[in-house]
């Protein structure tokens, strides 16, 4: 079989011109002189696809909720697109764990209601939440209530909303958690599909060392807590392959073991 995986390994980070996401010097201590993170410095890159990976409570979904505006460092600053970050703003989304849908509202309702906070207009945000829907294959379930879905229909009822609002980062706090194995494959290859599609930059929280690898183009690997950064992991997948085959590649398979091994350390 080729070869459709290469990795590379370098410090953490550089600035580069392309970042659209700038972490400097980030720290944070919560209630009861809990250091969840220490000095992160760390940039994100257009259009690319980037995982927070680690051991838990290493302070992923801390920082990913920093920067999505939704928690303040104790020190440091974050920037998006060269402004500093105060609290949430249009140009981050967020997709929750917990699918964070409104019961009592429609699919399509629930898919354009970022744009309803917007101000958008009704006609104008459902049709764009039907896009949206249409796009993370759901053409058909617009009527439909949360409680008539399926886990992995819930949380694509997320995405399409995060999606809908057209911002330029997507932050996503292990969005395939909930759902069943199956499920989860075919939603990271529908993610790859949609990355290409619409151009946006991913940051994804995840505990698999599986799915860090297989959908990102860049891993950023967090020591415990408090989570500092580790290492950068750079996997190098041809995805127009087949999933499965991909799956099975011995370097795509190796590149897994490596990362399981750097860190079991922190785990046992």
């Amino acid at each position: 079989m080729p070869s459709t995986l290469h990795s590379t390994e370098r410090s953490p980070v550089a600035t580069t011109p392309e970042a659209v996401i700038e972490v400097r010097g980030v720290h944070k201590v919560y209630a009861g002189n809990i250091t969840a993170l220490q000095n992160i410095d760390l940039d994100f890159n257009r259009g690319e696809m980037t995982s927070l990976l680690g051991p838990s409570g290493c302070g992923k979904t801390t920082l990913l909720k920093i920067i999505a505006g939704l928690l303040k460092p104790t020190k440091g600053d974050v920037a998006v697109n060269g402004r500093p970050v105060a609290g949430p703003g249009p140009e981050r989304a967020f997709v929750f764990q917990d699918f964070a849908l409104m019961p009592w509202a429609s699919v399509l309702r629930n898919a354009a209601f970022g744009l309803e906070l917007q101000g958008v207009g009704k006609s104008e945000r459902e049709d764009r939440a039907r896009h949206y829907v249409n796009e993370v294959g759901l053409s058909g379930f617009e009527d439909k209530y949360p409680h008539e879905l399926s886990g992995g229909m819930r949380q694509r009822v997320g995405l399409a909303r995060a999606l809908a609002v057209d911002a330029d980062v997507l932050l996503m706090d292990e969005p395939f958690s909930a759902v069943d194995e199956q499920t989860r494959r075919k939603f990271q290859e529908d993610l790859i599909r949609l990355r290409e599609i619409e151009k946006k930059t991913f940051i994804l929280v995840t505990h698999s060392i599986e799915e860090a690898v297989y959908l990102s183009d860049r891993i950023v690997l967090l020591s415990p807590r408090p989570g500092r950064l580790n290492k950068i992991v750079t996997p190098e997948i041809d995805r127009s392959g087949d999933p499965d085959l991909i799956r099975r590649n011995p370097e795509y398979l190796d590149l897994i073991d490596d990362i399981w091994s750097g860190l079991r350390a922190y785990v046992e």
